[in-house]
């Protein structure tokens, strides 16, 4: 399968400027698991600019269910 970067980072909302996976969402997966984080994506909009990837951060913003 080939990766549609240019398409991705449309939809990109990840704030941070220097990253070099922005669009590359199979690599970005990749470096937030490994740091049992979750992609910037998946935060609303103020949770993500904090930069904070955590899952307990994740589960604080939509309510742990």
């Amino acid at each position: 399968m080939e990766c549609n970067q240019k398409r991705n980072i449309q939809q990109c909302t990840c704030t941070y400027e220097p990253c070099s996976r922005k669009g590359i969402c199979c690599e970005c997966i990749a470096y937030h698991r490994q740091y049992h984080e979750l992609p910037g994506c998946l935060f609303p909009p103020q949770v993500e600019r904090t930069y904070d990837r955590s899952i307990e951060r994740f589960l604080a913003a939509y309510g742990r269910k």
